[in-house]
């Protein structure tokens, strides 16, 4: 991983002060009201996920090779760039995500947009100079039970994540800035308490970084919450040479993964650069899905900081390798 990336890859609000949001009186949550059809036809399309308590999977499961998600840099101040996606490569993803600061609300109105175009949608809710101990004394409890009554609202399906990347050191929440032993405290304080508030739209997805032996980045396995807090593990990595395949960039974290856990796996993040020979590193993506049995992938479609964008040869191998993905269907 280069410096660039440490950095971050994401357009995320600006940090809220390190404050407790319970003597500040929280943050206003709008949420969207979203009508009993478009409900029912995201659930369809999705085919699954009413957690009704983390500690036990969704009672509809998805299968391997269900999912070819998108983050869009515009995400989610619009939709813009997911629909510019489909219409270039002519794969609709039926995943979408964005980055959350702290103490903002969340997002129904992209969420529901989303279920209109038969995608779901992933939150990450980052933690940027929060203290995670703050978060599992029940410090932001007022900011967390806004979000998650928002969230209930809502009521289709959501993927709700937090603090991801946390066994990389780029983040403030994460390696060599805050402990494994703070993190998951703080992980559990925020899924017990969608429990009290009676979520039960939220799949949660415990997302990592893929282990980076040459330049630091550990095992996953210390930040590790306990099956009764977690639904699926996500896990992000990039290529970023040409000679880097799916099993070196994700098969020793998907190793370390089982270890610990047989929860399904999505890869929450991925990308290539155009140096390293995209439609290759696509090939084998789709590849490496189907070998390791996981949920999907999701691309990370950005030029922030680095260009992660699809090449115009990029653009036909990626529809073609999505179409035999889906069986004939992009």
């Amino acid at each position: 991983m280069t410096d660039t990336q440490r950095l971050g890859r994401h357009r995320q609000a600006a940090p809220a002060n390190d404050r407790p949001a319970r003597r500040h009186g929280g943050a206003k949550v709008i949420a969207a009201i979203v009508t009993l059809s478009v409900i029912m036809a995201a659930v369809a399309g999705f085919g699954l996920y009413n957690v009704g308590r983390p500690a036990h999977p969704a009672s509809r499961t998805a299968t391997a090779g269900s999912f070819i998600g998108l983050y869009s840099h515009d995400s989610p101040a619009s939709y813009a760039g997911v629909t510019a996606f489909t219409e270039a490569t002519g794969v609709r993803p039926n995943v979408t995500v964005y980055y959350s600061g702290w103490l903002e609300p969340f997002k129904a109105d992209f969420a529901a947009t989303a279920a209109r175009a038969g995608a779901m949608t992933l939150v990450q809710m980052d933690p940027t100079n929060v203290s995670l101990t703050a978060i599992a004394s029940g410090q932001y409890d007022d900011y967390l039970e806004s979000y998650a009554r928002a969230v209930r609202a809502y009521k289709a399906p959501v993927l709700l994540s937090f603090g991801h990347e946390m066994n990389g050191d780029w983040y403030s929440w994460a390696y060599k800035h805050s402990s494994p032993a703070a993190f998951v405290a703080a992980w559990r304080h925020v899924v017990t308490l969608f429990r009290t508030q009676k979520v039960r739209n939220v799949t949660w997805v415990w997302t990592v970084n893929n282990i980076v032996r040459q330049t630091g980045i550990p095992s996953p396995a210390p930040w590790w919450p306990g099956k009764s807090y977690v639904n699926w593990v996500g896990i992000d990595g990039y290529f970023t040479t040409s000679t880097e395949a799916f099993s070196t960039v994700f098969g020793p974290t998907i190793i370390s993964v089982r270890s610990i856990t047989r929860n399904p796996i999505l890869i929450t993040e991925t990308s290539a650069t155009p140096a390293t020979a995209q439609p290759a590193k696509i090939a084998d993506l789709f590849a490496g899905i189907r070998l390791y049995d996981l949920l999907g992938f999701i691309w990370f479609d950005s030029a922030f900081k680095i260009d992660w964008r699809l090449s115009a040869a990029a653009i036909s191998a990626f529809r073609k390798d999505a179409v035999k993905y889906r069986g004939g269907h992009s």
